[in-house]
């Protein structure tokens, strides 16, 4: 059997934005021990959640594709299949029972590792090996942005309890309030949510020279680099910063363009590039051209203005976590000068 592997997501993703509205928003709370949808647009707050809980348990919430399911109340063995699942479980202060390995990784992403030893590791992103998952006992199952039919029946089987919580076009606050949500704790998210937004803007005010500064966002491919539209994870979180984007890059999406030829490398330009790679391939297609005239030519490159960053926290459909990380690498690199 062939699992799902999240493809690259670029600009042909928008053909997804029909769809995309189904979203983490509906992961809603529609009534205890089954019952009818409630109707509601916005998931319900912790407090009415913890009242419906104390004499149910079981709940039905739709995922991120208008699916009802029905889940544990209070759920105790949680099992994340993606790296933001992981991400947002953890920021609501839940030790899940069975992870995946991070986005291009074989190992759980760094900026999570002291937070997930001795967790056990149920497989890739989105490859979970189904006899692992089983040996998890999951009550739970957040499966991200899986699309795989085949996969989400098998872990449907090992628990019905098993939510899509991503549609393509989510970002990572949408998402995060989903599950938060669905594990009863949305007002410890909306909290987060809240924290983060204020501490960005404070942490934009006081970057001096640098403020609202053009930051370019490039992933490194094998094939050539790609830049950030604005909403798309990184380049969010450097707009509530105040930060701005070069205008070549100033395009209202939520994806990384198509890889960019050597012709076209003026593209990534800015006041700032940050650069980041998912592969050793990606790593090694970056060392290449940067002793090429065209890479030495641009203006950040000149000014040495250029910030390596993790590609598995900038690359990926980002979370709670790793936008702090990803705040904190911006007011490292540009208080610095």
């Amino acid at each position: 059997m062939t699992l799902h592997h999240r493809p690259v997501r670029i600009a042909s993703r928008r053909a997804a934005q029909a769809v995309a509205t189904l979203g983490a928003a509906v992961l809603l709370l529609t009534a205890c021990g089954g019952g009818s949808d409630t109707g509601s647009s916005k998931p319900s707050g912790d407090k009415g959640v913890a009242a419906d809980s104390a004499s149910a348990k079981t709940r039905t919430v739709k995922d991120a594709t208008g699916t009802a399911v029905e889940i544990p109340a209070e759920p105790k063995r949680i099992v994340t299949l993606t790296q933001e699942d992981l991400d947002a479980v953890l920021a609501l202060d839940i030790k899940p029972v069975g992870i995946t390995n991070g986005q291009g990784l074989d190992k759980p992403p760094a900026y999570l590792a002291d937070k997930v030893e001795g967790i056990d590791i149920v497989g890739n992103l989105l490859q979970p090996v189904m006899d692992k998952v089983v040996a998890a006992k999951p009550d739970l199952i957040l499966a991200g942005d899986m699309q795989d039919e085949q996969v989400l029946k098998q872990l449907r089987e090992i628990t019905p309890a098993t939510l899509v919580t991503m549609a393509p076009t989510d970002d990572w606050k949408l998402f995060f309030r989903g599950v938060g949500n669905a594990v009863n704790r949305l007002d410890t998210a909306n909290k987060f949510i809240t924290d983060h937004e204020a501490a960005a803007k404070a942490a934009g005010e006081k970057l001096g020279r640098n403020k609202g500064a053009e930051v370019s966002i490039v992933r490194w491919n094998p094939d050539g680099p790609s830049w950030m539209e604005n909403k798309q994870f990184a380049s969010g979180v450097a707009l509530e910063m105040g930060l701005k984007r070069p205008a070549s890059q100033n395009k209202d999406g939520n994806a990384h363009t198509p890889s960019l030829s050597l012709e076209k490398i003026n593209e990534i330009d800015g006041d700032w590039l940050f650069l980041s790679t998912l592969t050793s391939d990606g790593a090694k297609a970056l060392k290449d051209v940067q002793d090429k005239p065209a890479y030495k030519e641009l203006g950040a490159v000149k000014n040495k203005q250029v910030v390596t960053v993790d590609g598995s926290v900038w690359s990926t459909r980002g979370g709670p976590l790793a936008a702090d990380v990803v705040m904190a690498d911006y007011v490292k690199a540009l208080s610095a000068k």
